[in-house]
């Protein structure tokens, strides 16, 4: 059977959303919603009304218009900051390296550029090449996956059989990323200390302001201690976002205050005004110049950062107010009018993009709805839905609160299209036709052994059999039911001999019989004490006492082992202990009812491997949760998320040592069974 390449599709298409949201992840600080400008009208930059009746007073500073500093992520994403270490952090704005071309880069050199972007640690600067590497690293290896599929069918293998091989390269690559996680995750940390020292040392400094009031000294000496602090001010860094507003309220209001009390005189004030005033001159000059920067969200976080200048700088002289700060405004309200121009626009576009989406969603559920009824028709539906997904990967974003809905309502029509192909393959009329002739051929066989009286060799027979039967694939539904019944019934005839002769030639199933019932006797009389872990003692030698005890009469067994489950579960359920550990003694009860019947070590192997897959799935779930909680922001919601994957962590690992303690107690059965 040709058929298409459907899971090497889903499975190149299955990473498009971790890439959507990594990039989803890299604009949301761009958010339209929460940096859209004020009105500029709403600062007022009137002179002090009392300026002609203190001539020496110092004006206020001028306060021009920014992003609202208490909410706005955009104006905390434009504060750029050195890399954390040093004693005070920089707002400054270093230049960013031109970044490499990666598209001719292959796996390898993709991840040693990864390397040595880790190794430099420059955390800040390393997000957008980051992501650009990874994004490539993965188109690369699900190109190699593909490539790989289609050698495997054109073979003459089954698409269903193909299993990627096991990439050292793609292993170590994500190792990677979780170290650039964690860096970037202790970076954020060690950030956060740094704004909370800022802030005290900013404090210290309003203090300082504070005691010049009541300085002795002379009033140079004086502004001098005071220009001192303002210097310090200045250099020293960030802040917490939140303690913004007050402190520059109080800041503000000491300056003020320590003008006031000095009275400075007319030479060194306009001497202070001039040097002043040449200061915002050249951050209007500097504004005017980011009207020529072409991109706006960039242009936008410099103009944040002027706008922090401007307040730390002091009044100018007063027939140069009005004109310097309409000139600096006028700069301000053309950038933030681009700026808002800009995001409503992206508005109109992640619109668009949603109503595409929306149109390919719709097509690709129609076409997972219906059950084509041949081979041709699936192999022209699934070039359509390929198609689809292609023109998908072309379409940007939607807005961000349906980005992740429409696309998992797209890769869920995708997955039911495909599932439903490879079922139909999966009941192959001429395929099932030849399983179901293959197994008529067993029946025939068991049936001729199903009156022997070889016991021993017999058995192994029909052990062969049964294990052909499983290699054997599916046949026509209307058959399933039938042919297996045949089968089944020509198995147990032969064994339920097989264990009513060994009943009845052996008179110590009887002597087995009374023994058991003498130990439900006990556990049924038994009164447990108030020491809990003596009474999981005693109960485990009933376990141990009645595991140790052979098989009683076939015709008595399910009725004597339902007695003794209950009897030992009545105590099991009244033990003051953790599920976990209930369970597993509760389930060493039922191994033992296993044991008592007919092929232990068979139904023992089936436990055994059903606990190993659910220890395996568990263990990758595991992995793939840790490796998830290293791309969560630092947020409220993300906080919980990060909170609710901790707990799938910490639950699914005390659910496999459970299983593996299962699987332990299934080995010990084993072991014993065959000896």
């Amino acid at each position: 059977m040709n058929d298409t390449n459907d899971s090497v599709r889903k499975e190149q298409f299955g990473n498009e959303k971790d890439t959507e949201n990594t990039e989803q992840n890299n604009n949301a600080e761009i958010s339209p919603d929460k940096s859209q400008p004020k009105d500029l009208n709403a600062e007022s930059d009137d002179s002090d009304d009392n300026e002609s009746q203190h001539s020496e007073k110092e004006e206020k500073s001028e306060e021009p218009f920014t992003s609202d500093e208490s909410t706005s992520d955009e104006h905390a994403a434009a504060e750029s900051v050195d890399q954390p270490g040093n004693e005070s952090v920089q707002e400054q704005q270093p230049d960013t390296p031109k970044e490499p071309d990666y598209s001719q880069y292959n796996k390898q050199e993709l991840l040693n550029e990864f390397k040595k972007l880790n190794a430099r640690g420059d955390i800040i600067h390393l997000n957008h090449q980051i992501n650009s590497i990874r994004n490539l690293f993965y188109k690369k290896h699900n190109e190699e996956i593909e490539q790989a599929k289609d050698e495997f069918v054109r073979a003459g293998n089954q698409e269903a059989d193909f299993k990627p091989a096991d990439d050292a390269v793609e292993n170590e690559f994500r190792q990677e990323l979780n170290k650039y996680q964690q860096l970037k995750a202790d970076y954020n940390n060690k950030l956060d200390e740094i704004k909370k020292r800022n802030l005290e040392e900013k404090y210290k400094i309003i203090e300082g302001i504070k005691n010049l009031i009541n300085s002795q000294e002379s009033i140079n000496d004086t502004f001098q201690e005071f220009r001192e602090l303002q210097r310090k001010w200045r250099e020293t860094g960030i802040v917490p976002q939140q303690e913004l507003k007050n402190l520059w309220e109080s800041y503000n209001y000491n300056v003020e205050k320590f003008y006031d009390y000095i009275k400075i005189n007319k030479e060194l004030r306009d001497l202070d005004f001039k040097k002043n005033l040449e200061a915002k001159i050249k951050l209007c000059e500097q504004a005017e110049e980011l009207l020529l920067e072409p991109n706006i969200v960039t242009a936008f976080r410099q103009l944040q950062e002027y706008h922090n200048q401007w307040r730390e700088i002091g009044p100018v002289p007063k027939e140069n107010r009005k004109e310097l700060w309409e000139r600096f405004r006028e700069a301000t309200s053309t950038i933030n009018k681009k700026h808002h121009e800009y995001f409503e626009n992206l508005k109109k576009e992640q619109k668009a993009n949603l109503e595409k989406k929306t149109e390919l969603c719709e097509k690709a559920e129609a076409m997972a709805d219906v059950v084509y009824e041949s081979q041709k028709d699936w192999e022209v539906k699934s070039k359509e839905i390929i198609e689809l997904q292609r023109i998908w990967k072309t379409i940007g974003f939607a807005p961000k609160k349906h980005n992740t809905k429409i696309y998992q309502r797209f890769r869920e029509a995708c997955d039911k299209f495909f599932d439903n192909k490879r079922e139909y393959y999966a009941q192959n009329k001429e395929e099932q036709l030849d399983n179901l002739q293959r197994k008529t051929d067993l029946c025939v066989q068991a049936e001729t052994l199903k009156d022997s009286t070889d016991w021993k060799r017999t058995t192994d027979e029909l052990i062969r059999l049964q294990k052909k039967w499983k290699e054997i694939g599916p046949v026509p539904r209307k058959n399933s039911e039938e042919i297996w019944k045949r089968f089944r019934a020509a198995c147990d005839q032969f064994f339920n001999r097989k264990s009513d002769h060994f009943s009845n030639i052996d008179s110590e199933y009887e002597e087995n019989l009374k023994k058991k019932n003498e130990i439900i006797d006990k556990i049924e009389n038994f009164e447990p004490g108030t020491d809990v872990q003596e009474n999981i003692n005693t109960l485990k030698t009933f376990q141990r006492q009645w595991s140790e005890i052979g098989f009683v009469p076939y015709k008595e067994k399910d009725k004597i082992q339902e007695r003794y489950r209950l009897a030992l579960n009545k105590h099991f359920d009244n033990l003051k202990v953790n599920e976990d550990r209930k369970n597993l003694i509760k389930y060493k009860a039922k191994l033992d009812n296993i044991a008592a019947k007919p092929r232990p070590v068979l139904k023992f192997r089936q436990e055994r491997e059903k606990f190993f897959n659910k220890l395996k799935q568990l263990e990758n779930d595991i992995t793939l949760w840790e490796n998830n909680i290293g791309f969560f922001s630092s947020s409220d919601s993300a906080n919980e998320m990060r909170k609710d994957f901790e707990n799938k962590i910490k639950r699914g690992k005390e659910k496999i040592q459970v299983l593996e303690e299962k699987i332990r107690q299934i080995d010990d059965m084993i072991d014993k069974a065959e000896d």
